[in-house]
């Protein structure tokens, strides 16, 4: 067996600053993603977890930890259900596998999966927040999720881009916007607000999406007469309000 991968590094440049990153089908017929780092190549799954293990038997850590809290429930224990330090610990690590496989899968625009893995962080998130042992073992994880606040909003509202609706591109990227005002409204503890990266970026990309945005035939219409007025094209302007008082009547 020949370790050596020296032949795939040099095939394949890093380039600082940048997320280098490509998706091709392994051999066991399971579409793989590879991010190239610094120091080599980092490969994993595009679906399950991304190492393709089954900790403890289920899909992922925090299905076993689902399981957990269903046998506890059931057993009708008085006892609280609590995560602690070595449980969270677990969690966590899981957690950031997602969250660098969602980063690579929104380099690929396969909008679909980031969607999906950034899903399931906020559930993991939550599970957490409710049952960690205390508040600071809770808050680890909810430090990504600003990023993944971003990363969702930018995979959903590219979705609706590539079908060309705009509209609901802005109104994804408004809520985004939305979602981390609550988040560092509720966790005063972070620093950031909206002068943090991922809130300016949602803002640029509104901004820009806004100076995009294709005028309806209505505005069309407005632009064309003020326009007719100022230059004092009477007869163009009476056209444009026949045709505005027409467009009234089938709206």
């Amino acid at each position: 067996m020949h370790f050596d991968i020296s032949h795939l590094l040099e095939q394949w440049d890093y380039q600082p600053g940048q997320v280098v990153v490509r998706k091709f089908t392994g051999k066991d017929g399971v579409d793989k993603i590879q991010l190239r780092v610094d120091l080599g190549i980092l490969q994993m799954n595009a679906e399950g977890r991304p190492d393709g293990k089954r900790p403890l038997g289920h899909a992922s850590i925090y299905d076993y930890y689902q399981a957990k809290l269903f046998r506890h429930l059931t057993a009708n224990t008085a006892d609280q259900f609590r995560l602690k330090l070595e449980d969270c610990a677990k969690i966590q690590f899981e957690a950031f596998q997602y969250h660098n496989r969602y980063n690579c899968l929104l380099q690929l625009k396969d909008f679909k999966r980031v969607v999906h893995d950034t899903t399931r962080n906020l559930k993991v998130i939550e599970f957490v927040q409710k049952h960690a042992d205390n508040e600071d073992l809770a808050w680890t994880l909810q430090q990504i999720k600003p990023q993944l606040i971003l990363v969702r909003t930018r995979a959903m509202a590219g979705a609706c881009l590539e079908v060309s609706d705009h509209g609901a591109a802005v109104r994804l990227i408004e809520e985004g916007l939305v979602q981390l005002r609550e988040f560092y409204r509720d966790h005063p503890r972070s620093e950031g607000g909206e002068h943090c990266g991922e809130f300016q970026s949602l803002r640029g990309w509104l901004d820009e999406l806004s100076a995009q945005r294709p005028i309806s035939e209505r505005e069309r219409l407005e632009r064309a007469l003020n326009e007719a007025i100022s230059n004092e094209e009477y007869e163009k302007a009476a056209q444009m309000r026949d045709a505005l008082r027409n467009l009234k009547t089938t709206e």
